[in-house]
Order: C-alpha cells, then structure tokens, then sequence
C-alpha cells in the first residue's frame, strides 16, 4: 500500500524517508511556511508602494488641474485669461512676448503728414513699375516703398514733399525696392527743389493731394496681348488713388476689374470685341463712366469725362515714350504746390522711417 502524500505543513521535520536522512525542516525549504511569509512580505511592502504612489499621483493631478483653472481664472496684466474649462497654457501670451505689429500696405492717405527721408535718383524714360508709356514731361517723379505703393494703389497720385529748400509737387509712378517705412525717391528734377543732390539723402515730410488740377479727361490704355478672350486697361488723369475699376459691353453686367501690381485692371475670360464702358471710382468716392473704349492695345484713348473738378491749372501727366500710342498728352506747366489756408487744422503727423542708409538705387 502506498502512503497518501503528507501536505508540507503538518508533515514533521522528524520524518525519515525509508533508506534516507531525515527530510530537511520547512523552514530550511524555499517552498516552506516561513519562505512563503517573507515572499508575502515583499508582495505587501510592493503592493502597499505602489498604492501610495497612486494616491499621490491622483492629488498631484488635482492639484495642478485646479491650479490651472485658478491661472486661467485669476487676470493677469498683459494677458487674457483663458475661458472656463480651458487650460492656462492655451490662454494668449503676454504682450510682450506677443510678435510685433506687421505695418499694412497701403498709399498715402489725405489728412495725414507723412515724415520719413528721401533720397534721388534718375528713371530715365521708363514709366516705373506703374508701367506709364514714360515719365511726367516735367520729371518731377516719386518712387514709394513696398508699403505705400500697395500693389500699385498709388500709381498716379499726387503727394506735396516738403524739405530743406521748399516744396515740390509730384506723381507717384514707381516703387522703391530698397525703401522702407515712409522713405521715398524722388527724380533729381524733384530732389533738386528741396535740397542740394549732394546732400544724397534729406529728412522729409509729404502728404496726399486730394483732387489734384489734371491736364485732361480719363485717358484708358489696354494692354498688350489683350483680347476678347483676356482683358486688362490702365487709367490715366485720375489724380487721386483708385478704388475700382469695372467694365461692361452695351447691354452687359458690369464686371470688376482686379488691380494687378503693374498698375493695369483685368478681367479674366475677355468681355468679346467691345466697344466697352468703363467705370471708374477713387478713394473719395468720385465717380465717372467713359464711353466707347475699343479693343486697341497699347493705344491711349481719352475719354470725354472727368472723376472732379473741370480742369483748370493743369498738373504733370505722364509723356509720350518710344512705345507710347496716339492721343499722348503734351508737356503740362508744373503746378504749384497747395498750401493750408490760415487758420486751417495741422493734418496729424505719421511717424518718421529710420534715416541714414544709401538711396535706393
């Protein structure tokens, strides 16, 4: 008969087995009473670590959540507080770490003086980048930075520049790569009537001139490579900055032209073979449509109406160059510049660019 197997808790350590030693006592064995406590002991002491660091995880997170939600809820100067349930990290950072404003293209506008510096240089008989069939038969020019050329919304404005010697009136038709701020280029024929062209570069002060006297009616120009499949016009004799163009054919819609940085307004598709109307609105809101505008690139036509005024004291337009088509304007007299009536209020003045530097070109 086989004995039934002795569980190792109440087997006695005394217990010999038949032909052998004394069988080791359990406390000597790994698997014995004593070796199964300590083996309970350890799992305790880890289980019961592992616990607290779990309790102290979760009051740590409840603690930095409701400290979180104090920071978004409690203002701060400089920064807005972030809104209810929103974490403080995503609330806006304070303003001074905040990116600096970014300046707004846009041209000169009435009402306001503008004071920078202004350098000289000589464009020959190019149009500049307002792509004029050529200069003002005076050359009396300006180029403007980036900024205030605007994608060529000051193409063909007017702007009174003041400096060491007096005043000189001139025609924006080109844009300043190298200027920034309110830095602006004026032809020699204009430098010369502020200051000395060898002083190079001069501090200044200009401003818009609203309703300047022009030489004549709105002239058009359709661009080259136009068609009744593409169309594109440039204006002329508007004086003031443009806002908007639109053209239709007799019977049409009107279509809206889109301002392009050479000065010229297209309209994608082509309007057909015309005659077209054209209407045409500046900054001050004067309007006026011409009539009977045909589809003959790189020919100025003028037209028989005006944006203001009847034409009286006639100012710079843009001269014929080697390109330039028929009906080209002659050689105007230069006018003089507009002076504020006594007792009129002092328009406010836009701050100076940073001065010094080599002109432009």
């Amino acid at each position: 008969m086989i004995d039934p197997e002795i569980p190792d808790h109440t087997r006695p350590s005394s217990v010999r087995e038949p032909g052998g030693a004394p069988e080791p006592a359990a406390a000597a064995r790994p698997g014995g009473v004593a070796g199964r406590r300590r083996w309970s002991g350890r799992w305790l002491a880890g289980g019961g670590a592992a616990l607290l660091a779990a309790v102290l995880g979760v009051v740590l997170f409840w603690v930095s959540g409701e400290s979180a939600a104090c920071a978004a809820a409690v203002p701060v100067p400089g920064r807005p507080a972030a809104p209810v349930g929103e974490p403080a990290a995503l609330a806006a950072p304070p303003a001074a770490l905040a990116a600096p404003p970014v300046a707004l293209a846009a041209p000169p506008t009435s009402g306001r003086v503008y004071k920078g510096k202004a350098s000289h240089y000589d464009g020959g008989n190019s149009g500049g980048n307002c792509s004029f069939p050529g200069p003002p038969a005076n050359r009396l020019y300006a180029a403007v930075g980036s900024t205030r050329y605007a994608g060529s919304a000051a193409c063909g404005s007017f702007l009174d520049v003041t400096g060491p010697k007096g005043t000189v009136r001139v025609m924006v038709l080109d844009r300043c790569a190298g200027c920034t701020g309110n830095k602006i280029d004026l032809s020699k024929q204009a430098f010369k009537k502020i200051a000395d062209l060898s002083q190079g570069i001069v501090s200044v002060s200009y401003r818009l001139v609203v309703d300047p006297p022009v030489s004549g009616p709105l002239t058009f120009r359709v661009k080259g490579g136009a068609s009744q499949y593409w169309f594109a016009v440039q204006v002329g004799n508007h004086g003031n900055p443009l806002k908007s163009v639109a053209v239709r054919r007799a019977g049409a819609g009107w279509r809206n032209a889109k301002r392009q940085p050479d000065n010229y307004w297209v309209i994608d598709g082509g309007l057909g073979k015309g005659p077209y109307e054209i209407r045409v609105t500046d900054v001050h809101g004067n309007q006026a449509v011409a009539t009977g505008i045909t589809l003959e690139p790189r020919k100025q036509q003028r037209s028989r109406v005006r944006l203001y005024g009847d034409g009286t004291g006639p100012t710079p337009t843009p001269s014929a160059s080697t390109s330039a088509g028929p009906g080209t304007a002659g050689s105007p007299t230069p006018p003089t510049p507009n002076t504020p009536a006594p007792g009129t209020a002092t328009a406010p003045v836009v701050g100076a660019a940073a001065g010094g530097g080599a002109p432009c070109r």
